[in-house]
């Protein structure tokens, strides 16, 4: 290659917009328009992050907000539904005032009771069942132990101090029982 075709070699490249890697001479932005252009972009970005930030700090205060109103109504509807039970339990109370025959405030009473389990469990709650199952430290809580002749009833449940509860199937409350050993 002489130097002639090295000439226009050199003249070719920079002249060729369309060839990959090169860089047209004439498209170079001055200096000063670059460092603009950097700027605007660099404000532009400010200014997206303080719309993000100013609508995650939006949604931060009301999901607190909605959050703090849930937890002050979570128990709205279970109330409500107990209110009839509670409506009953005054009518039985007027009623132990004035009544001679016991027979009939005991069936007044057990009525009151079993409204109180139906609309319970209407809502979720199963009573759990402990006795002559075997004891288990994910359901019972073992208040003491208490030696037994039979030896089918070791390591199980042998009486509930205090019952426990399901809520949709998830323990709220431990079942206390007494355990054969």
């Amino acid at each position: 290659m002489n130097i002639e075709d090295m000439d226009q070699h050199m003249e070719d490249m920079n002249t060729d917009e369309n060839v990959a890697g090169t860089t047209h001479l004439n498209d170079r932005l001055s200096g000063e328009d670059e460092l603009e252009k950097l700027k605007e972009e660099v404000q532009s970005q400010k200014d997206k992050y303080l719309r993000l930030f100013a609508e995650f700090d939006n949604f931060r205060k009301r999901s607190a907000r909605e959050n703090l109103e849930l937890r002050q109504t979570a128990g709205k509807e279970v109330i409500i539904s107990l209110l009839d039970v509670l409506d009953d339990c005054d009518r039985a109370e007027k009623q132990l005032q004035a009544a001679e025959n016991i027979d009939q405030v005991k069936d007044g009473i057990q009525l009151v009771f079993s409204k109180l389990r139906s609309t319970l469990q209407s809502r979720g709650l199963k009573p759990m069942q402990s006795i002559h199952t075997d004891f288990d430290v994910e359901k019972h809580e073992a208040i003491t132990e208490v030696p037994v002749q039979d030896d089918r009833l070791k390591g199980k449940v042998i009486d509930e101090v205090t019952k426990g509860y399901y809520l949709n199937d998830k323990i709220i409350r431990f079942a206390k029982v007494v355990v054969g050993k």
